[in-house]
């Protein structure tokens, strides 16, 4: 397994203000220097990085810059982070371009995956066809990701319509994306990450690990997750990708990253790689 951290932690998560009358430019955002992110992470150990779609639409027209900020600090560029609401046919098309023209940036920059969250819930409830219509959207955001050479997952989320276990188990069946299960969100949904992990191994391509307790994300240790096991499971499943640590804010971004690096130390099989 290869390990990576994701760059949220500097400067938090936000969003981009364009958003909220353009849905096209409708971005994840973390509010801090991408050049800092990138050094702190390689100097913590880490092999590559994770993005929001923001901070990489940031280099659009400087591609051979960022390109260059990889190869500076010796990382790869795992994948980028997109999302979208999907349920609401008036607005998919203007959500679909955002997210392609973000995994056609990714491609030209070397990613590998595309990470994609959402499922909106309305202000009236769920509705048992926004799982159909989620479904179908993810599939197209399947499609978009095969056209520009890289791997589409799920990721399920607090505050979208798939955050239980029986939620995730109604989409699954509706979609054919792989699933990326973020430990500490699984928990925080009500869900066990060890079940999901030996459920779905199969539609695993990528991992994000968080730890969890009393309802807050921390730095892996810090919290009550059985990492052991799950890493564990992942290695019986021959399981060989990435695993990407995240944590959406810390005080200290870089001694966030190195808390996580130290105690993923003494896993053999994330050491080895």
């Amino acid at each position: 397994m290869k390990l990576g951290y994701h760059t949220n932690t500097w400067g938090g998560v936000i969003g981009h203000p364009a958003g909220v009358t353009s849905v096209k430019d409708l971005f994840y955002l973390a509010n801090g220097s991408t050049e800092e992110a990138l050094k702190d992470i390689a100097e913590a150990g880490y092999q590559g990085f994770e993005i929001f779609d923001g901070n990489l639409m940031e280099y659009k027209d400087r591609v051979e810059e960022f390109k260059s900020l990889i190869r500076e600090n010796s990382l790869d560029f795992i994948g980028v982070y997109t999302g979208g609401n999907f349920i609401f046919p008036d607005i998919l098309e203007e959500e679909l371009s955002k997210i392609e023209a973000v995994a056609a940036l990714a491609s030209k920059a070397g990613a590998k995956h595309l990470i994609v969250g959402g499922g909106a819930i309305r202000s009236n409830g769920i509705l048992d066809s926004d799982y159909i219509a989620l479904g179908n959207a993810l599939n197209i955001v399947s499609d978009i990701a095969e056209k520009y050479d890289l791997i589409a997952s799920y990721h399920p989320h607090l505050g979208t319509n798939v955050q239980s276990p029986k939620q995730l188990d109604k989409l699954m069946l509706l979609t054919k994306i792989n699933l990326c299960p973020d430990t500490a969100h699984i928990e925080a949904g009500g869900g066990e990450p060890i079940d999901v992990i030996k459920k779905y191994w199969d539609r695993i391509k990528y991992v994000h690990l968080k730890d969890y307790h009393n309802g807050d994300f921390l730095p892996l240790g810090e919290g009550h997750q059985n990492f052991d096991l799950m890493l564990t499971v992942l290695d019986e499943v021959n399981y060989d990708g990435w695993v990407t640590v995240e944590l959406d804010s810390y005080p200290d971004p870089k001694k966030g990253a190195e808390i996580s690096r130290h105690f993923l130390s003494k896993f053999v099989k994330i050491n080895n790689v």
